[in-house]
């Protein structure tokens, strides 16, 4: 594994609307050691929800 991978692995944002839509990226381990939750459009739900970050 090399090291950028380390620092900013890739996660997967699932829909909160039960949709099963998923958003992938990636994110920075150093500053957001937590779970991230991002606000996104859902096109099957056809509006704006939260995505939760999957592990």
């Amino acid at each position: 594994m090399t090291k950028s991978t380390d620092v900013r692995p890739v996660v997967k944002l699932r829909s909160t609307a039960g949709t099963g839509f998923t958003y992938v990226t990636t994110k920075n381990r150093r500053n957001n050691p937590d779970r991230l939750v991002l606000r996104k459009y859902d096109p099957v739900a056809r509006k704006h929800v939260e995505f939760r970050e999957e592990r």
